[in-house]
């Protein structure tokens, strides 16, 4: 059997987008006391027992010393009304938290008000793989908001119920 011929970055893109997600938001405090926060929908379960969740970031991304040095992240699973947060935490060069209402979660990281679940985890583990870095994270705390439904994303675009 021959291997297959490897992608184009814009098509394996495309066909990922395909895989309709959820919506999240993670967030840490530096060691400085900082802030920093970034969308995400690179989120999955890992296990049950311990309970362990995963998500990746770019290498390159500019807040990596703060998750790859960091004990703790809150992961905020978005809900559908909260499209504006998701697009205000992928824009770069603002106060991502300026105005914005949460507390304080498990080492600090900020859990934001209004999300559908949220996940407080210890930094576990972390695997370099390709141009990204896996993060492992135990989970100490969660929750859920009763009757919320999700952000979702599919194709590039936000959706607050799956396209037909």
């Amino acid at each position: 059997m021959q291997p297959s011929p490897v992608p184009d970055a814009v098509k394996f893109r495309a066909a990922l987008g395909m895989f309709a997600t959820g919506v999240t938001i993670i967030t840490a405090r530096a060691a400085d006391g900082s802030l920093v926060g970034l969308t995400a929908n690179s989120f999955n379960s890992v296990s049950l027992s311990p309970p362990l969740v995963l998500w990746s970031l770019a290498k390159q991304a500019g807040s990596m010393p703060v998750f790859s040095r960091g004990s703790h992240y809150a992961i905020n699973i978005l809900a559908a009304d909260q499209k504006d947060l998701a697009q205000r935490f992928a824009t770069r060069d603002i106060d991502r938290f300026a105005g914005l209402k949460f507390r304080d979660g498990a080492g600090g990281a900020p859990v934001l008000d209004g999300v559908a679940a949220w996940f407080e985890c210890a930094n576990r583990s972390q695997y370099e793989e390709g141009d990204h870095v896996i993060f492992v994270g135990e989970v100490e705390h969660c929750g859920r908001r009763e009757g919320t439904q999700p952000l979702i994303f599919h194709g590039g675009r936000y959706y607050t119920e799956l396209p037909i």
